[in-house]
């Protein structure tokens, strides 16, 4: 018990002491400087609206859901997000770096906890004694215990785990950046595999009615009506269709192959049903919003806002780290002769010491260093936040001036196989009375084709366009997933 009182007293002397020591240094660095302040993202110029062209149907913000990819109305696409979410290897290596930060984050979360290590050690000695002429040993043992403590007075280890914290929410919205990204590209090499399904078909079409041109030179000719270079001539126009046709079909196995890769699975493991687009894919309307909207919204503005932040406090944590550090340190041991030892013999030979010790960097010019370091990295993503959001600004602008194009040219396009469907039906009649030949009609039905072929393109193209404008402006995240500073 003399020990322990011993120990208490001298625990509350070297408390006063630290007390003493803490408040002569705040007085001593009070114009030291510290933190990096109350964070403030680099100002960039917002755009008052989107420039969204005429013919563009846009619908309301709220609209925009975290699945929206359904509004295209294709459950075998659904299907297929679906898999990708499960099994793409860049949202698995994604996940995993966001594993990685929240270990960084555990590990400096830690330094700020007091440490504690102990120890056990024995002796054996011996020496024959003269006298006797025996071997006589002694065992003897020593234990030490100690604890370290780095009180935080100036808040650096607090701008260390900010900074990690930032890291690690950057690394969630990178996860959010290639899930929209996964979402994106798998629809889209989806709509290119519908949009082969219906060419090759419309490809087909067209060899049939050059194979019946064809066939109507070649008998000219062998009656003696005609030359042999409209046959020859044909003949390279179906070579020509046929070559084509078969690079449809080679296209369509690489875009299978690339849905397989995007789903996590071996190129040529799937096999998508064939169907043909326009009758499988519905268009819908495009989001709405403010430009405002979208700093809050896409995830690779808010990785790079978090990024800016943890820049912020990593020059803080260098500032403060050239303050002196207070540590409270303690430590105890004792020891004896194992062959005595008892209960009572080990608490008396026991001996306390605590006291602060203070670490003063007078002079090191690497904490110098390190200030300006992070400092230019700071600036580095300063401008990185600005070149993302620039960026972003005109990736929805080009998304909108494409769409507000291809709906103007999807009119015309409509017009044209109107017209066009109209004039084949007038040669078929014609054909019956005898006004025109064969020729003719066969050569209106091409033109009908090709323009077929234009217009399902232009579906295409819509399409992909309405993707690539969900994913320039975020997808379908919700301000509460996607807010700076939410943990």
């Amino acid at each position: 018990m003399q020990h322990l009182s011993f120990y208490k007293r001298h625990r509350r002397c070297a408390r006063a002491a630290a007390v003493s020591l803490v408040a002569g240094c705040l007085m001593a660095c009070a114009a030291g400087g510290g933190g990096s302040g109350e964070l403030k993202l680099p100002e960039i110029e917002t755009p008052a609206r989107w420039s969204t062209p005429d013919g563009v149907r846009t619908s309301a913000r709220e609209t925009i859901q975290p699945q929206w990819w359904h509004g295209f109305s294709d459950a075998y696409l659904d299907g297929l997000v679906a898999e990708s979410i499960d099994g793409n290897l860049d949202l698995r290596i994604a996940v995993a770096r966001v594993g990685e930060a929240g270990a960084a984050l555990g590990q400096v979360e830690a330094g700020r906890l007091p440490t504690v290590s102990a120890g056990v050690g024995a002796t054996v000695q011996g020496a024959r004694n003269p006298m006797t002429g025996n071997m006589e040993t002694s065992n003897s043992y020593s234990t030490s215990a100690e604890l370290g403590w780095e009180i935080d007075i100036w808040g650096k280890l607090e701008k260390g785990v900010s900074a990690r914290k930032a890291a690690y929410q950057a690394g969630e919205a990178d996860w959010r950046a290639t899930y929209l990204t996964t979402v994106s590209r798998v629809a889209t090499t989806y709509f290119l595999i519908r949009s082969l399904d219906e060419q090759i078909d419309l490809q087909q079409s067209s060899i049939a009615a050059a194979q019946r041109i064809y066939t109507i030179y070649e008998n000219q000719h062998r009656e003696g009506v005609g030359s042999n270079t409209p046959v020859l001539r044909q003949k390279a126009e179906l070579n020509t269709l046929k070559r084509r046709l078969l690079d449809l079909q080679r296209e369509r196995e690489i875009a299978e192959n690339a849905v397989a890769t995007l789903l996590g699975k071996p190129a040529g493991s799937i096999d998508v049903p064939v169907a043909p687009l326009r009758e499988t894919v519905k268009l819908m309307d495009i989001p709405g919003g403010l430009p405002s909207d979208l700093l809050a919204r896409r995830p690779d503005i808010v990785a790079a806002q978090y990024r800016v932040l943890e820049s912020y406090e990593l020059v803080g944590e260098a500032e403060l780290a050239r303050l002196p550090s207070i540590s409270l340190t303690a430590n105890a041991g004792g020891g004896g002769n194992l062959a005595s030892t008892s209960l009572s013999a080990l608490v008396k030979s026991l001996t306390f010491g605590i006291g602060p010790s203070i670490n003063i960097p007078i002079f090191d010019p690497k904490l110098k260093a390190q200030v300006k370091s992070r400092e230019a990295s700071a600036r580095v993503s300063e401008e990185q936040y600005r070149k993302t959001v620039i960026l972003a600004f005109q990736e929805v602008e080009n998304a909108l001036v494409n769409l507000g194009s291809r709906q103007l040219q999807k009119r015309e396009l409509e017009e044209e196989v109107e017209h066009l469907r109209v004039v084949a039906r007038q040669t078929r009649a014609q054909l019956e009375v005898g006004i025109v030949t064969q020729l003719e009609v066969l050569e209106s039905e091409r033109r009908l084709l090709n323009s077929n072929q234009s217009l399902l393109q232009n579906h295409q193209q819509i399409l992909v366009d309405t993707v690539d404008l969900y994913k320039a402006m975020g997808g379908g995240w919700s301000d509460a997933m996607l807010t700076l500073g939410e943990s």
